[in-house]
């Protein structure tokens, strides 16, 4: 390895904004205590699997059935 790099004429990556927005969201205790679980068992970060789960809930479409109790 090299005591020091170059990095003068490099370029940043075009597409670096594209790849992940952060936003704030606000999420109920048991749905995180629910994905963290899920995502130890998988072995991957809880907020990938989130993510996971909403791109394949956008790709498919799928709508919530909301029931209201009266």
């Amino acid at each position: 390895m090299r005591e020091s790099y170059d990095f003068s004429k490099s370029k940043k990556n075009p597409y670096a904004k594209r790849l992940k927005k952060q936003i704030t969201i606000r999420i109920e205790e048991e749905t995180i205590i629910y994905f963290k679980e899920m995502a130890e068992e998988k072995g991957i970060p809880y907020q990938s699997l989130i993510n996971l789960y909403l791109r394949d809930c956008a790709k498919e479409h799928r709508q919530l059935e909301m029931k209201w109790s009266q």
